[in-house]
């Protein structure tokens, strides 16, 4: 056992950062279970799009499982990943829904953005990157995503509906019309809100998951008494050896999406959402464990870091399900005391054991209502870290007009048009038009320019190469011309 202790103090620095084997297994334990309910809800998103849910069931606990291993023993970090969320929502809806690619193709955009970013990553591109935006418009970006993941959870909860005149509105909450699944989604985010502010940090912390749970086990006690519509164990989910049906078939889809001039764009976002949630986990993890450099601010993590997270991208398309990231959860690990790779490796081997209760988590899968199905044990999990991310709209510099304006077009666009891309499309472009209208062209970054003529370039190519409506718009120039 000394030897053994001592290999693992030598490799892993035990000593040199105030740390025990007992501390790091600990904090992975804890860690795993505050994002133990990205399993149910990333399958719930995820299996939207055709796949079958145990094998996005299967993909997000293998992928996690590994990258969480890498970023253990490579990077020697107690930093967790797993599916990111707002990524596979917008993976879901934007991508595959309202793009219309099939979950291959879907699939293949994962793959590819996660390529981006590793070279991004082993390159000086990504720093270029992160200093050339402008902070506000990082924070922005998060909350936007925050309130997009939010809107998509009251969707599937029923809270929220689709309406003819006012585009949307309040669900029916009658139970008598069979709608009890909606109050019970509403129970479900209360009673979240609701733990999330008690004076008890392990409530706090495990909010999401005690909220999950019992609103499934309210469901079920309903459903044995016949009310219609609620959670239960029949729903056909088929289990996690169908991840063999979908292992790979992504890398398939590339040539194809590499014709579709949208891919670039939401390639684009992909990586920019990966680069910010990064770069904001790892401060939040270097700051407590004395890892951020006090005269330059920066980070203190070396490339290998940054390559484990980069290659969750990759591996997460190929398997089959949406991006894999740093979580924000990691901290509830560093703040019980671990402070190497051993808690990361501790949560990656959690994550492959999770496979033996796939079962447990059919509760929690969609239940159809009349064609449309809805989520309600996965819809306040949502909503509940969409209003986490929200909170970043406070570090905003509000006395900048600038900043401000660009900010309002980011997040409101992010939410209105449904897409990360056209968000954070036009919040740069009205950013660099603003600078340059102000006078401070020249003092913005070349970055900013060259990100803004090529979403322009994006927007162009959209309206008239790849929209349905380009030639009624040919056809109006065509007749202003005429008279």
């Amino acid at each position: 056992m000394k030897k053994i202790g001592k290999v693992l103090n030598n490799y892993f620095k035990l000593q040199e950062r105030g740390s025990t084997v007992f501390k790091e297994i600990l904090g992975g334990v804890l860690v795993f279970f505050a994002m133990l309910y990205i399993l149910p809800v990333n399958t719930s998103i995820i299996s939207s799009t055709g796949i079958s849910s145990g094998a996005v069931f299967a993909a997000t606990a293998i992928c996690s499982g590994i990258c969480c291993l890498i970023m253990g023993i490579v990077g020697n970090y107690p930093v967790a990943l797993s599916a990111g969320m707002g990524m596979n929502a917008y993976l879901a809806f934007t991508v595959c829904g309202q793009l219309g690619y099939t979950w291959q193709e879907g699939l293949a955009v994962v793959i590819l953005s996660g390529i981006i970013f590793f070279i991004f990553t082993v390159t000086p591109i990504r720093r270029i990157i992160i200093d050339a935006i402008p902070q506000s418009l990082k924070y922005t970006i998060s909350a936007g995503l925050g309130a997009f993941i939010c809107f998509v959870g009251l969707k599937m909860g029923g809270i929220i509906q689709a309406n003819g005149s006012t585009f949307v509105s309040l669900g029916n909450l009658n139970p008598a019309n069979g709608n009890a699944y909606v109050l019970l989604a509403l129970f479900g985010i209360i009673l979240a809100f609701a733990l999330m502010v008690v004076k008890n940090k392990y409530i706090n912390t495990f909010a999401i998951l005690i909220s999950m749970f019992v609103v499934a086990a309210i469901g079920l006690i309903l459903g044995a008494f016949n009310v219609p519509n609620m959670p239960s164990f029949s729903g056909d989910t088929g289990s996690i050896g169908d991840i063999k049906d979908v292992f790979g078939k992504s890398i398939l889809a590339i040539p194809t999406i590499l014709t579709k001039p949208q891919t670039y764009g939401v390639v684009f976002s992909f990586v920019m959402v990966h680069l910010f949630d990064t770069s904001a986990t790892l401060i939040a993890i270097s700051e407590p464990i004395g890892a951020i450099d006090k005269e330059t601010g920066k980070v203190k993590v070396g490339t290998r870091v940054m390559m484990a997270d980069a290659t969750g991208g990759i591996i997460s398309g190929i398997f089959g399900t949406s991006p894999v990231t740093s979580f924000a959860e990691s901290t509830v690990g560093v703040e019980s005391g671990a402070r190497t790779g051993i808690a990361a490796i501790t949560t990656g081997l959690l994550f492959f054991l999770s496979l033996a209760i796939f079962p447990v988590f059919n509760v929690f899968a969609g239940i159809n209502v009349n064609g449309t199905v809805y989520t309600p044990c996965t819809s306040m999990a949502l909503v509940s870290v969409g209003a986490l991310m929200f909170s970043n709209l406070r570090k905003i510099n509000w006395d900048n007009k600038i900043d401000v304006m660009a900010c309002f077009i980011t997040f409101i666009m992010i939410l209105l048009t449904y897409s990360i891309t056209n968000g954070i499309a036009l919040g740069l472009i009205f950013y660099a038009v603003m600078r340059l209208v102000s006078g401070k062209g020249k003092e913005t970054s070349p970055v900013i320019w060259i990100l803004a003529v090529l979403f322009t370039a994006m927007f162009v190519v959209d309206i008239f190469v790849t929209s349905s409506s380009s030639l009624s718009v040919l056809n109006c120039f065509l007749n202003l011309r005429r008279n």
